[in-house]
Parts: C-alpha cells; sequence; structure tokens
C-alpha cells in the first residue's frame, strides 16, 4: 500500500478491497462483516438487515437526481440487496459555511420524496458544519434498517449453468454524472442518471423466483459498474461468469458520453440497476415481473456461470472473441456517489 491515501481507494475497485482487507477487516473482523455485503443481516427474535452509505457526489446535482435523492436510493438499494424490506433511515449532514438554504432545501425536498417514495421514514439524524473551502459544499451520510423477506445463498450458492440478470440499461449514472461534472451535457442531451430505488424491482424478482434457492445474489453494481461487481463474485471461487457484449444493455446517449470521455460503460456506476444470478428456470418470470416495472423495462440476460477460468469474468464480443474484464484497478469515476 502507498503511505498515503488516494483517490483511487475510494473507487470500489482493487484499491478499495486492498484497504479492507488490509486494515478494515482485521480491526474489526466479524461473521456480519467478513461477508462483505451491501448491507450486514442482523440475527435475534426476528432478522433485520442494516447498511451504512456516505455521499460526496460531485456535482450535487446531476441530470436525473441530485445527492438528496441518492442518498435515500443508495441506502435503501443496499438494504434491498441484502434480501429486505427497507423500514427506516436515519439521516446526517456534513455543511460547509456558505451553503445555500436555497439548494439545501431543495436537497432536502428530494430527499422527502423519495423517502415516501421507497416508504421508508427518517428517524434519527444529525447536521455538522465545517469551515468554509473544509467541506465542498455538502456530504450525506445515510443507514438504514430493514426486515430480512428472503434469505439468499449470496456467491457461494452459485452454480455452473446459473443465469446472469440485469434489470435496466447499465451505466447511466457515472456517464451522466461525468458529463454534467466536464460542463459538456446539453440541456437538450438524454443522458440521465438511472438513480432510482430498488424496493419495487427486486420485490418482484423475488416473487418471481417463486423460491429462495432460485435466486443465489443480488447486487447493485455502483462504484466500478458491472464489471468490477461481477468480479466480486468470481474472485477466489471455483466459477466463472461469461458475458455475451450483444446482450447488455446500453443507451446510445452513454456509449455516446463514454467515447467523448473514454469511458467503458460496463465499467460505470448504476444506482438504479440490479444484477441477479439465478437458477435458469427462473430467468423468464423474473425478466417478465421486473420489465412490467418502471425502471426495469430494459431487464436482459447478458451471461451466464461456467466453470471455464474460474475466478474470472469473461466478455465475447461481437465478433466472436473473449477478453476478460478485470476487476477497476484506478479512479476512472471519483466522487460518483
Amino acid at each position: 500500500m502507498n503511505d498515503r491515501i488516494t483517490l483511487d481507494y475510494g473507487s470500489g475497485g482493487l484499491k478499495t478491497s486492498e484497504l479492507i482487507d488490509s486494515i478494515l477487516l482485521p480491526a474489526f473482523d466479524n461473521p456480519s462483516l467478513a461477508q462483505l455485503g451491501d448491507g450486514a443481516v442482523l440475527y435475534g427474535n426476528e432478522r433485520l438487515v442494516f447498511s451504512t452509505d456516505s455521499f460526496v457526489v460531485s456535482p450535487w446535482s446531476f441530470p436525473g437526481g441530485d445527492i438528496g435523492k441518492l442518498s435515500v436510493c443508495g441506502t435503501v438499494n443496499d438494504l434491498c440487496m441484502a434480501g429486505g424490506t427497507p423500514k427506516y433511515l436515519s439521516l446526517s449532514f456534513i455543511l460547509e459555511e456558505g451553503f445555500l438554504f436555497s439548494d439545501f432545501r431543495q436537497i432536502v425536498a428530494s430527499i422527502a420524496r423519495e423517502a415516501k417514495n421507497a416508504g421508508v421514514t427518517i428517524v434519527t439524524g444529525d447536521t455538522k458544519v465545517v469551515d468554509s473551502g473544509k467541506g465542498d459544499g455538502i456530504y450525506i451520510n445515510t443507514s438504514g434498517i430493514g426486515f430480512q423477506r428472503a434469505s439468499l445463498p449470496g456467491r457461494t450458492g452459485i452454480r455452473p449453468g446459473d443465469d446472469v440478470l440485469v434489470s435496466g440499461t447499465v451505466g447511466c449514472h457515472g456517464a451522466a454524472v461525468m458529463m454534467a461534472r466536464s460542463g459538456l451535457l446539453r440541456d437538450d442531451s438524454p443522458l440521465k442518471s438511472d438513480c432510482q430505488c430498488l424496493n419495487h424491482i427486486s420485490a418482484a424478482a423475488l416473487d418471481a423466483g417463486a423460491s429462495e434457492d432460485l435466486i443465489r445474489i443480488l447486487r447493485d453494481p455502483t462504484r466500478g459498474g458491472i464489471a468490477t461487481t461481477l468480479n466480486e463474485f468470481t474472485e477466489g471461487m471455483p466459477f466463472s461468469i461469461e458475458l455475451t457484449e450483444n446482450d447488455i444493455p446500453v443507451e446510445p446517449s452513454v456509449e455516446a458520453a463514454c467515447d467523448m470521455l473514454g469511458l467503458d460503460p460496463l465499467y460505470c456506476a448504476c444506482e438504479g440497476r440490479m444484477l441477479l444470478v439465478c437458477d435458469p428456470s427462473a430467468t423468464q418470470d423474473i425478466l417478465t415481473a421486473v420489465r412490467a416495472l418502471p425502471g426495469g423495462e430494459n431487464a436482459a440476460r447478458i451471461g451466464t456461470v461456467t466453470e471455464e477460468v474460474p475466478g474470472k469474468v469473461l466478455l465475447r464480443t461481437p465478433i466472436g472473441g473473449r477478453r476478460i474484464l478485470s476487476k477497476l484497478t484506478g479512479t476512472q469515476l471519483p466522487r460518483i456517489c
């Protein structure tokens, strides 16, 4: 590791894994944390799911959302990916001296709308103000609690022959934020973040799975995009995942933005999409259920689980070749969430 923390350590890729494995896990090791899921399952009289997240996106407002909407969606989605039904959120602000009250009111209103839409209640919180020049406007932390509705086996339950599904087009959030940050986004551009809560989509998928054994894992591909998230599934495991490039839904506006910025849509963050690995017998029912919901219209089967190159994610290209999709190794998209 380096002597000092750099932006690479917040990328969600190899450097983030290095930070977690070498410092955080040894310090706080326990069975719930060791799963390294989007949220933790807490066992008691009722199974609770718990998650926390911090949001530092720049700029704080972007096409399709803002830091307020994102702070609700991010934590709600983490609870959903743990098989939970989100119920309660905490909300904490770090504000920089000089931040406009009009902007703060806009962000708070956005949080209130999204929380109502997701059916969650904000029950506690905190606010701090730091000196001018020390906080970059606004940072938000949300933590969430919900009740577990489905106990999923996680990546250890993935089997050769399973299907890999995605709930919609990929890379929209990362591309939209980067274009807004660069000042290249035109007012009439169709490019927008996919930021949305996944409680309805994940519930529909779990219902369509009929049996908990048919769905192995849910995950929202945020930092590092679908390529990095799928590498987290295969890393150190006796199976590989092979994707078919032509089957991965990517909006033309995202492709154009990525071409302009030199990015790969498969490594761009999503904030309203879900990856799912399931038994192939459940694939069509899940896709039908998800496609019936807003934000799920472009759900697709994008790959399969194989034993050919254990521990790797492969991409079959349109010309019939294959390449390895590695975990994100640097800071492709800093300050994206």
